[in-house]
C-alpha cells in the first residue's frame, strides 16, 4: 500500500467506527508514522503542541486497532499495516477495504495453513501468525505511560538489528516488566514461539530448560521410535525455530551480599546458556529483565555485537503528570517538583501520591522543600535491594548519602579508608544497580535512596544506642 491508500483505509476503518472521517491532525499522525516521524516532528510540522499530538494519537490507535483485529499503536502500525497486505482474503473495516490476496511465508516461520473454504479462509484471517505462545506468566499490562523512545529501540534491536540477548535493567518500580509486556504484544508474531519465564518460578537451569524444550519439542513432529524422541539441546531448538523468549526477575540468579551479578553456585550453568546464545548463530532472541544482569554482558560496549542493554530511567514529565492525575495531584503547582524529586519512578510516584492523597494534604504543603516523604510501602522495597548490596557496596553508598552535592571521583579515590581497586568495583556495581548516577567525572545518589540510607543509618545508631 502507498500512502495515498494506507490513509483511505485508515479514513474509512474511523469513519465505520465513529461515523466520523479522519480530521487534519489525525491524517498528519498517520502519515508521520508511516515516515517513521516521531512525536515531537509530527507536532513541529503541523505547528501543534506535542502533548496534544499524543493525546490525540492515543484515542485514535484504539480505534484502528478494533477494526484491525490487532493491538495497533505509533510503534508497530507500519508493520500491522505490511501483515494487512500479505494476509488471505483479508477483510477490514467492516467488509469497507477489501484486499488483494498474498501467500508469503515470512523468515523463520512456518507457511500458514490452507482453509479448506471461502469462510474458513475468511473467519481465520485475524488470527495471530504466531505459531505457539506461552505467556501465562507474563503480567496483564494494565495502564501503560509513554515510553515510545524505549519501545523503538527494543524494537530495532530485536526485529532489525536481530539482537540475540538483550538485558533491561533498572531500579525497582521503573516500570521494566509493564515495557517488556508492551514490546511483546507488539512483536510476538514476528517470531514461530512467544515465551515468558519468571525465574522465581524457575531457579534452576534443569527446570528451565525442560520446560522450554518440553513447548518446543511438542510442536515439532517425531517419530514414536525411542530414537527419535530423544530432545535436543536448547540452542538447536533457538536455531531451529524462531523464538522470543523473556526471563523475568533474572537477578534471582545473582547473589545477595556479592557485587552486582554474580551466579549464585547452583544457577552458574545460566553463564555457559547465555554465552551459547551470544556466540552461536541463531534467528531468536533472549530477552532478560531485572535489577540486576550478568556481569559479562554489562561489560559489552561494541554496538557490532549480538548484545545490547537498555537500562531504564524514570518517566518523563508528561506520563508523570498521569500518574499524578489519578490521585488528584496533576493541578498541584509542585507536581512538576515531585516528579523530578522521585525521579520520574512509576511505582516511587504512586506510593507517594497515595499517601498525600490519604492524609488529605497537598504536595506544597506535605512537601516542603526538599522533604522526602518515605511510605512504608516504599521502604519495603527499597529494603529488598538494599539488603542484596555487598558490605562494601553499603559503605561506599553511606558515605554518598552524607553528602548532598555531587562527590568527585577523584576526591572518592584518595580516601585512606578504602583502597582504590574496591573502591572501583563498587562504583561499579553500584552504578549497574542504579543506586548512584554519574554526572560527568562526579557520582550523586538520587535524593529518594539518599533519604532511605539516611534513615537507615538513623535507625542504627538508635539501636546501638539502646
Amino acid at each position: 500500500m502507498n500512502l495515498k491508500e494506507v490513509l483511505k483505509m485508515a479514513d474509512e476503518m474511523v469513519f465505520a467506527k465513529t461515523g466520523q472521517h479522519l480530521d487534519n491532525l489525525q491524517e498528519a499522525i498517520l502519515r508521520g508514522t508511516m515516515q517513521g516521524d516521531k512525536y515531537t516532528k509530527i507536532a513541529e510540522e503541523i505547528h501543534c503542541n506535542e502533548s496534544y499530538v499524543r493525546d490525540v494519537g492515543s484515542k485514535l490507535w484504539p480505534i484502528l486497532s478494533e477494526e484491525l483485529g490487532e493491538d495497533v499503536n505509533k510503534t508497530n502500525f507500519r508493520s500491522a499495516i505490511k501483515r494487512l497486505q500479505v494476509s488471505n482474503s483479508s477483510n477490514f473495516a467492516q467488509d469497507v477495504v477489501a484486499i488483494r490476496n498474498f501467500n508469503i511465508c515470512g523468515e523463520g516461520r512456518h507457511p500458514p495453513n490452507i482453509p479448506n473454504s471461502h469462510n474458513d479462509e475468511k473467519s481465520n484471517s485475524k488470527q495471530p501468525q504466531t505459531s505457539h505462545q506461552d505467556l501465562s506468566e507474563m503480567p496483564e499490562l494494565g495502564t501503560f505511560y509513554d515510553r515510545t523512545s524505549s519501545l523503538d529501540t527494543l524494537t530495532t534491536w530485536i526485529l532489525q538489528q536481530h539482537s540475540r540477548l538483550i538485558t533491561l535493567t533498572g531500579i525497582s518500580g521503573i516500570g521494566k516488566t509493564s515495557l517488556a509486556v508492551k514490546l511483546v504484544q507488539q512483536i510476538k508474531d514476528e517470531f514461530e514461539y512467544a515465551v515468558w519465564y519468571t525465574l522465581d518460578e524457575f531457579p534452576t537451569i534443569d527446570k528451565f530448560q525442560s520446560n522450554l524444550i518440553q513447548l518446543l519439542s511438542n510442536s515439532e513432529k517425531q517419530d514414536s521410535s525411542p530414537t527419535n524422541q530423544k530432545r535436543l539441546p536448547l540452542i538447536k531448538y533457538l536455531q531451529n525455530h524462531r523464538c522470543l523468549i523473556v526471563l523475568d526477575d533474572v537477578h534471582n540468579l545473582f547473589c545477595s551480599g556479592e557485587s552486582a551479578g554474580k551466579y549464585k553456585p547452583e544457577c552458574e550453568e545460566y553463564r555457559s546458556l547465555f554465552k551459547q546464545i551470544e556466540k552461536l548463530s541463531h534467528q531468536s532472541c533472549l530477552l532478560l529483565i531485572g535489577w540486576e544482569q550478568p556481569r559479562e554482558v554489562t561489560q559489552v560496549k561494541n554496538q557490532n555485537t549480538p548484545i545490547r542493554t537498555l537500562q531504564l530511567k524514570g518517566l518523563d514529565i508528561a506520563a508523570g503528570r498521569e500518574i499524578l492525575r489519578d490521585y488528584g495531584l496533576a493541578e498541584s503547582d509542585n507536581s512538576e517538583t515531585l516528579i523530578h524529586r522521585y525521579q520520574g519512578n512509576p511505582l516511587w510516584l504512586k506510593s507517594v501520591a497515595n499517601l498525600i492523597q490519604d492524609l488529605g494534604g497537598g504536595v506544597t504543603e506535605l512537601l516542603p522543600n526538599d522533604t522526602i516523604l518515605l511510605p512504608e510501602d516504599l521502604k519495603d522495597v527499597l529494603q529488598q535491594q538494599f539488603d542484596r548490596l555487598s558490605e562494601l557496596e553499603k559503605q561506599v553508598i553511606s558515605l554518598f548519602a552524607k553528602e548532598s552535592q555531587p562527590i568527585d571521583r577523584a576526591k572518592l579515590l584518595e580516601n585512606d579508608i578504602i583502597p582504590v581497586s574496591d573502591l572501583a568495583n563498587a562504583l561499579q556495581s553500584l552504578s549497574r544497580r542504579c543506586w548512584i548516577e554519574q554526572q560527568g567525572s562526579s557520582y550523586t545518589v538520587p535524593p529518594v535512596l539518599r533519604q532511605y540510607i539516611k534513615t537507615r543509618l538513623s535507625h542504627l545508631t538508635n539501636i546501638d544506642n539502646e
